[in-house]
C-alpha cells in the first residue's frame, strides 16, 4: 500500500500556532495546516488544552468552521479536547492549568459539542473525578466521541468502571501523571493490564523511554497502540525561551519542551514523522506495523475511512 503520510490525533499546535490561543485566526489553521501536510501529517485533530471558556467558546465553532475550509478540508479531520476534565492534582495535571479545570457535566459537554458543530470526536478526561463515569456513559451514546483517560490518578475499579462506560483509549501513556507512583498500584500498570484501552504514545525520544515502549507493545499489541506527536505551538520554531500554552518553557537544542517551574515536559517539539522515525530506529516493528500504528489506527480511533482523507493530489511520502 502507498502512503502519502501519517494521521496525528494530537496537535495541540505547530510554528507558532496555537489551537487554544484566544488570538487565533483562521488563516493560522490554513497556514499550519499547510505546514503539517508538508511534513507528513496528511490528517489530524486540532486539540485544544484546558482552557478558559471564553477560549473553547471563539476557537470551537472558529475550528469547527476551518474544516470545510480550501487546502484544510479532508485533513483536518476533527476537534481532541484535552480537558477540562482533568486532575488538578501536582503530576497529574502536567502543563494544564488547576484554574481551568471542572466537574464533567453532561450539559457542559453539550454546549462545547454545540459549538464545536458535532466536531470533537475525541475527548481525554480524568476518570476519578465526580461526575465522569455518568459523562463517559452519555457521551457514548449521545455522540461519535471516543473517550480517552488522560491527566488522572484513577486506580484499578474506576479504570474498569470506566471503560464499562465506554471509555477506550489512553492519552499519552507514560504521560501526565506523577514522576513518583506505587509500584504495583499505579494508573500506567492498571491501564497496561485493561485489554479494552489502546494507547497512545508520543515516540518523540524524549517522552518515553524505548525500554517502556518495547513493554506497552508486548502489552497491547500493535492493534492497541496509536502514535501521536502531542506537538505544541512551539513545536518548529528554534530554541529558546517561550510562553507555551500558558506557562514559561524552554526549548532545548535537545529538542525537550521543560517548564521552567516544575519538573514537567510541556508537549512535543516534533512532528508525527519525527515521532514515526524515532520508534523506526528501535527496529521492532515492521514498515506494515509502523504504518499501522502511525496511520490506520488512528483513522479507525476517529471511524474514518482513509478515503475522507484529502490525500490523492500529494506526492508519495517517503521516510
Amino acid at each position: 500500500m502507498t502512503h502519502k503520510g501519517f494521521v496525528d490525533i494530537q496537535v495541540n499546535g505547530y510554528l507558532g500556532v496555537d489551537f487554544s490561543s484566544p488570538a487565533l485566526q483562521p488563516d493560522d489553521i490554513c497556514r499550519v495546516t499547510g505546514a503539517l501536510v508538508e511534513a507528513g501529517t496528511v490528517g489530524y485533530c486540532a486539540t485544544l488544552i484546558t482552557s478558559p471558556a471564553e477560549v473553547y467558546d471563539r476557537n470551537l465553532p472558529l475550528i469547527a468552521k476551518a474544516m470545510d475550509v480550501p487546502g484544510v478540508r479532508g485533513h483536518l479531520m476533527g476537534i481532541h479536547l484535552e480537558g477540562p476534565f482533568l486532575s488538578p492534582e501536582e503530576g497529574a495535571r502536567g502543563a494544564h492549568q488547576a484554574r481551568w479545570m471542572r466537574r464533567p457535566d453532561r450539559d457542559y459537554f453539550r454546549e462545547l459539542q454545540d459549538r464545536a458543530q458535532g466536531e470533537i470526536k475525541m475527548l481525554t478526561l480524568a476518570p476519578e473525578l465526580e461526575g465522569a463515569i455518568d459523562l463517559i456513559d452519555h457521551v457514548r451514546k449521545k455522540y461519535d466521541t471516543s473517550i480517552s483517560l488522560g491527566h488522572h490518578l484513577a486506580g484499578r475499579n474506576i479504570i474498569r468502571d470506566a471503560v464499562a462506560a465506554g471509555a477506550s483509549l489512553i492519552t499519552h501513556l507514560g504521560n501526565g501523571c506523577p514522576n513518583l507512583i506505587h509500584r504495583h498500584a499505579n494508573p500506567i500498570l492498571h491501564q497496561l493490564a485493561t485489554d479494552r484501552l489502546c494507547a497512545g504514545l508520543i515516540t518523540d525520544g524524549q517522552h518515553i523511554p524505548e525500554d517502556f515502549i518495547r513493554v506497552v507493545f508486548k502489552c497491547k499489541g500493535v492493534d492497541g497502540v496509536y502514535v501521536v506527536s502531542d506537538s505544541a505551538p512551539i513545536a518548529g520554531l528554534q530554541p529558546g525561551i517561550y510562553t507555551n500554552m500558558g506557562i514559561q518553557v524552554r526549548l532545548t537544542l535537545s529538542g525537550r519542551i521543560e517548564q521552567l517551574d516544575a519538573p514537567y515536559l510541556a508537549g512535543s517539539a516534533c512532528t508525527m514523522a519525527q515521532c514515526m522515525r524515532f520508534l523506526r530506529s528501535l527496529q521492532f516493528l515492521s514498515e506494515d506495523e509502523l504504518w499501522q500504528v502511525g496511520y490506520e489506527n488512528p483513522l479507525r480511533i476517529l471511524g474514518r475511512p482513509e478515503a475522507c482523507l484529502a490525500i490523492t493530489d500529494l506526492p508519495d511520502f517517503h521516510w
